[in-house]
């Protein structure tokens, strides 16, 4: 399944705007806090497809009958960019389980590049929601290398993927190449992907907007 929250009208849509907006991007803590709250929308919309069980509730008048959540997610960031849409995502999902992987595009001489993942600290994943969250779903390569490295501490038995903009590119990779179990969402969907797997119109480099320039 495909969602694209901004094809709905809602306040998600003014934070978007202003993470692509070339004068806002200007004031990172701004973007930062957008892409928190990106999070924490994305995490409200993906907790309508969990599983729920009822529990009774003891009150100061009584009892109450509430849905809560049959099990905690596991959320999951490729760093660097990732960590304020996790936070969001933290937020929402306050008891989840967490995982944070590095990966990072390695350049060679020739102009190609190489997707790098060094780094992985994650619990068990058997039989568990894994919720992976990107801000940038561009070629699709790096959630792949990602999730195939994750695999070694279990095949959970879901898994959605988060992202603030996505590459029509992307997503059908993501279609083609992970299992069949995944559901992906973005704030948006946009049709180009240069050469060098920049979405466009996308927002730049998000990493780089939200911590500073690297070398």
């Amino acid at each position: 399944m495909i969602y694209e929250l901004g094809k709905e009208n809602s306040i998600l849509n003014e934070f978007v705007a202003e993470m692509r907006d070339v004068e806002v991007q200007k004031d990172s803590m701004r973007f930062r806090r957008n892409l928190e709250r990106t999070g924490e929308i994305c995490a409200y919309e993906i907790s309508k497809k969990l599983e729920w069980i009822k529990k009774e509730v003891t009150t100061p008048l009584g009892t109450s009958d509430v849905s809560v959540l049959k099990q905690q997610p596991v959320i999951a960031t490729i760093l660097r960019a990732g960590l304020p849409f996790h936070q969001g995502m933290l937020n929402i999902f306050d008891k989840a389980e967490n995982a944070f992987i590095s990966a990072y595009r390695k350049h060679n001489l020739d102009g190609s590049f190489e997707v790098q993942v060094e780094y992985m600290a994650c619990p068990d994943l058997n039989g568990k929601t894994l919720i992976l969250c990107d801000p940038m779903l561009a070629s699709g390569n790096s959630i792949e290398l990602v999730y195939k490295a994750m695999k070694r501490n279990g095949v959970p038995k879901n898994i959605h993927i988060a992202s603030l903009i996505a590459s029509a590119e992307g997503v059908e990779y993501v279609k083609k190449h992970l299992p069949n179990n995944i559901t992906v969402w973005a704030c948006a969907i946009d049709e180009e992907l240069t050469a060098q797997a920049y979405i466009v119109p996308g927002l730049g480099d998000a990493g780089d907007l939200a911590f500073g320039n690297k070398l």
